[in-house]
C-alpha cells in the first residue's frame, strides 16, 4: 500500500543541524583517496606504455612526471595511498571487533591523517 504521509515526514538528520564527525570525514576521505589512487594508476600505466612504445612518447610523460607538477602529484598520490591503506587497516580492526567505541574511533581517524603524513614525508625523504 502506498505511503500517503511520505511528504510530511521530517528529514533525519537534517543538514542544518548535522555536525560531521571525524569518523565520517575519515570515511569520506578513504573513498576519495581510493578514487585518486585509481586516477594516479592511469599515469603509471601511461608511463609504462610510453616506455614500451617510443622514445618520444616516453620523453614526454617522463618529463611531465619529473617536473615540479609531477613531483607534487606523486607526493599527493603517496599520501593518498598511505591514507587509503590505513583506512582499510582500520576497517579490518573494526571487523575483528576492536576499537569500535566512539572515542577510540575518533582517535584512529586523527591518527590516520597524522600517520599518512609522516609516512609520506619519510618516503619523500628516502627518495
Amino acid at each position: 500500500m502506498a505511503d500517503v504521509n511520505r511528504g510530511n515526514r521530517p528529514l533525519s538528520p537534517h543538514l542544518s543541524i548535522y555536525r560531521p564527525q571525524m569518523t565520517s570525514i575519515s570515511s569520506i576521505m578513504v573513498r576519495i583517496t581510493g578514487i585518486a589512487s585509481l586516477l594516479i594508476a592511469f599515469f603509471v600505466v601511461w608511463w609504462l606504455l610510453a616506455a614500451a612504445t617510443s622514445e618520444s612518447a616516453f620523453a614526454f610523460i617522463d618529463g611531465l612526471m619529473r617536473s615540479w607538477l609531477g613531483d607534487l602529484v606523486m607526493f599527493a598520490a603517496t599520501w593518498a595511498i598511505f591514507y587509503h591503506m590505513l583506512g582499510r587497516l582500520r576497517h579490518v580492526i573494526w571487523d575483528l571487533g576492536y576499537c569500535v567505541n566512539v572515542e577510540v574511533s575518533e582517535k584512529l581517524a586523527i591518527g590516520m591523517f597524522v600517520l599518512a603524513t609522516i609516512l609520506t614525508f619519510i618516503t619523500a625523504l628516502a627518495v
